[in-house]
């Protein structure tokens, strides 16, 4: 069957990309032999970076929260609800979308919910410029929608890719989108820098900051919405409490699938301390506000640069291999941030290097992982599961927050690094071939 010729109301045929967009389209064919689906897919990736730079929740969002002097909760609170929100409504989203033969249409009505929750955050800097704290509750109430609405695309996103994308171009599929998505975050990072360096006045500069982030995801979520996407079989409507019950029964049958999801529930709960580094920089090293983009800016030129290497590793050595060498690097971050002693100024950036080095380790390396360990005819239900149980174990390091403020934020960095090695040893369960 064609796009062009629906045989049931669950098929929708992709709308047409702008007529602008058909030279780079073609254009991606002839150089690197790139069809329809992997060309949007990668633009998809490439703008969501560009927004993931502006709305970076260790360096952006945590330095806005810290200027409305919001407490060590809320501060540890933030990355919980932007990862947490995305992976924990994800079960229920498996059995919700179950019987949709084109998980896309899910995708784009969740997008239109994700844009209006920017427009709230926005709007908020506007209204609640002199009033700090329903600026912070509706900033906050902004970001749980969206969280949320993210959590309901993610898995038809990933099932979208699962279908459209080969197993043997996923490497370089995720590669691709990392290589330049890090490339456009170095000039969120620049503009970053140049807006909180300026004169503008408190909100003013995170507003446009963040108004900048809200279209470049628009235009990265629109090009999604342009993937053509092959009909699944047709299936009955899932049954979110049966969803629920199977997961000890597909934990317990699937040794793979239990040794991925407890790696990356520890994982989760390493992170405790990354959401702190921002704050840290701030109060206790004396970094000044206009730094945050210049931390952008090195975040961006190490993503293109780590995404090449780390696209080599997985097609060489495969992911197991990834994300033990991330793990690695990733428990650097936390020390380094607990050595570093007050006025070391830009130094304080070697702690991001380290962490972004990791990160697009890890999100090369966890989804090709998990790609290549679920069944064809369960992905709803595997990526469900797995996202929902690290989504309840992204929320584990809001106990940095109070673990802060009683011990301080070097307290908090050192649990973090014991975390992350005690991951690492976890993560020697997977398989060495995938």
């Amino acid at each position: 069957m064609t796009p062009s010729q629906p045989r049931d109301a669950d098929y929708v045929k992709s709308p047409d990309p702008p007529r602008f967009l058909e030279p780079v389209i073609a254009s991606f064919q002839q150089r690197f032999g790139w069809n329809r689906n992997f060309s949007f897919g990668v633009l998809n990736g490439w703008f969501v970076a560009l927004g993931d730079g502006f709305m970076n929740a260790g360096l952006v969002l945590s330095s806005f929260a810290a200027a409305l002097n919001a407490p060590n909760l809320v501060i540890a609170l933030l990355p919980a609800i932007t990862v947490g929100g995305w992976l924990l409504p994800q079960i229920i989203v498996a059995a919700q979308i179950q019987h949709i033969r084109q998980k896309v249409i899910v995708y784009r009505a969740a997008s239109a919910i994700r844009m209006s929750a920017f427009a709230l955050i926005v709007a908020s800097c506007i209204v609640f410029q002199s009033q700090p704290s329903w600026l912070l509750i509706a900033f906050l109430i902004g970001l749980i929608v969206n969280a949320l609405a993210s959590g309901a695309s993610g898995l038809p996103w990933m099932e979208t890719v699962s279908k459209t994308v080969p197993a043997q171009s996923r490497a370089a599929f995720f590669g691709t989108r990392n290589l330049y998505g890090g490339l456009l975050t170095l000039v969120a990072g620049i503009t970053v820098r140049a807006l909180l360096g300026s004169t503008l006045t408190f909100p003013w500069d995170y507003t446009i900051i963040f108004a900048l982030g809200g279209i470049a995801f628009a235009i990265g979520y629109r090009a999604q919405g342009f993937i053509e996407e092959p009909q699944d079989p047709v299936k009955p409507k899932g049954n979110i409490l049966a969803e629920f019950k199977s997961i000890l029964p597909t934990l317990r049958d699937n040794s793979d699938f239990r040794h991925f999801v407890t790696y990356r529930m520890l994982y989760a709960a390493s992170t405790i301390g990354d959401a702190f580094f921002t704050a840290h920089a701030l109060k206790n090293v004396g970094v000044d506000k206009a730094s945050i983009g210049t931390f952008l800016i090195v975040v961006g030129v190490i993503a293109p640069l780590s995404n090449a290497i780390w696209t080599r590793v997985a097609l060489r050595y495969g992911s197991r291999r990834i994300l033990r060498l991330a793990l690695s690097i990733a428990l650097l971050a936390p020390i380094t941030a607990a050595l570093m002693p007050r006025g070391a100024g830009a130094w304080f950036g070697l702690v991001f290097v380290l962490q972004q080095i990791a990160v697009a380790g890890f999100n090369l390396g966890n989804a090709n992982y998990l790609l290549g360990i679920i069944p064809a005819h369960s992905r709803g239900r595997f990526i469900g599961i797995a996202n929902t149980l690290v989504g309840v174990a992204v929320f584990t390091p809001v106990l940095g927050g109070f673990l802060a403020d009683a011990r301080g934020y070097n307290a908090v960095f050192v649990v973090g690094a014991v975390l992350y090695a005690l991951t690492w040893w976890r993560a020697g369960t997977l398989r060495r071939d995938l």
